[in-house]
């Protein structure tokens, strides 16, 4: 498990591509994990996590259709 001790979505989304499957622990959010490249939502959580797995989500959806169309 990787500690991102500030919110960096570049870095997390990265990060989540390279390994695959796994967790990470951020800041303010806690524990995050992902699978097959994906970050998967939280059954019960506070709003800024599920949005934060949103955001985090549509920054690898646009990183992996823009390696994809070089």
């Amino acid at each position: 498990m990787r500690v991102f001790p500030v919110y960096a979505p570049k870095l997390i989304a990265k990060h989540a591509r390279i390994f695959l499957k796994g967790a990470v622990w951020v800041k303010d959010l806690g524990r995050l994990e992902f699978e097959k490249g994906r970050f998967l939502l939280p059954g019960k959580g506070l709003p800024k996590v599920k949005q934060a797995v949103i955001e985090l989500n549509q920054l690898l959806d646009q990183q992996t259709h823009g390696a994809s169309s070089v």
